[in-house]
């Protein structure tokens, strides 16, 4: 198996190295600047390619990724993270090689790939006879935190590839820089600033409230799986096992307990700050800051004080 981890400004996405474990430490970096990445990669990487090409038209990246097989292994099944650029890439990989696609898996081994379906609810398992594509959930199988191996790995910087202008086939069109996500609407799994709520806040409107403090914190909102059953927020919004695994620096929490469920998909932030009145719960233990107090009142309080323009 071959990890295939697209890459901008030399920077791996959510769930990077855990496809590079999976796929038992191979890996081909694609994207900008991607022997910038490779650092990353050492503690979990026994073999390392690089291709330096456009991260923002597909039919480059899997012209580069599709002629570099020849050079690594043709029959290699690929694993690319179920991170944004990775859910993009990997339904184009699948058409160009004629393989099988297998979206959303928690576990991939060259003879048996298991998908969550049904929200995560139930596990099929597949049996694939021939090389396939698979995309592998970001925090599900995490990776052992060590320092790079001690052996050398070998590193392959393999020919540059330049933007596809062939006639007749799809290409973006791209001006002349590429805007940042609206923090409104980006994956939560991508959010560097999260602000969450749980079933401290009162109603449907403290959520539509919080959506608007965090947009002033220039930080993307997230819930607990109880405010998505309730119907206040979508469930793209859910962080946790059966939502959205998240690995933001800063996670601001309103309201929320910690429930295992809830804290399993938070990943480890650099910061967590917690406003709960109860000053014991499972939230409240893990925060940096916890503050013990109305989460409603604190909510009222921050947006009254905020700018609203993101400068925070």
């Amino acid at each position: 198996m071959l990890a295939v981890v697209p890459v901008r400004d030399g920077r791996l996405p959510a769930g990077g190295q855990e496809a590079i474990a999976e796929a038992r430490g191979r890996v081909l970096i694609v994207g900008s600047d991607a022997t910038s990445a490779v650092d990353e990669c050492r503690g979990v990487a026994d073999e390392i390619w690089t291709i330096e090409c456009d991260p923002t038209d597909p039919v480059t990246l899997v012209d580069g990724i599709a002629s570099s097989l020849d050079t690594i292994d043709r029959n290699s099944s690929l694993i690319l993270p179920a991170s944004p650029d990775g859910r993009d890439l990997a339904p184009h990989l699948a058409l160009r090689l004629n393989r099988r696609l297998f979206a959303g898996a928690v576990e991939i081994a060259p003879e048996r790939v298991r998908t969550a379906q049904d929200g995560g609810l139930r596990i099929a398992e597949h049996h694939p006879s021939g090389p396939f594509v698979a995309t592998l959930q970001p925090g599900l199988r995490g990776v052992e935190s060590g320092a790079p191996k001690s052996t050398v790995v070998p590193v392959t910087v393999l020919p540059t590839i330049s933007r596809s202008d062939a006639s007749g086939r799809a290409r973006s069109v791209i001006s002349e820089k590429v805007l940042p996500p609206d923090v409104a609407t980006m994956d939560l799994a991508e959010a560097p600033r999260i602000v969450g709520g749980g079933a401290g806040l009162e109603s449907a409107e403290r959520f539509a409230q919080l959506a608007r403090v965090a947009a002033a914190m220039d930080a993307s909102m997230g819930v607990t799986r109880v405010v998505t059953d309730r119907g206040w927020a979508e469930h793209d919004r859910q962080i946790g096992t059966t939502g959205v695994v998240v690995a933001p620096n800063l996670y601001l929490a309103f309201g929320v307990s910690g429930a295992v469920q809830h804290t399993s998909g938070l990943g480890r932030p650099d910061r967590v700050v917690s406003i709960n009145l109860d000053a014991h719960c499972p939230m409240m233990q893990m925060a940096d800051l916890a503050v013990v107090a109305d989460a409603n009142a604190v909510l009222d309080e921050l947006e009254r004080i905020l700018p609203g323009d993101g400068d925070v």
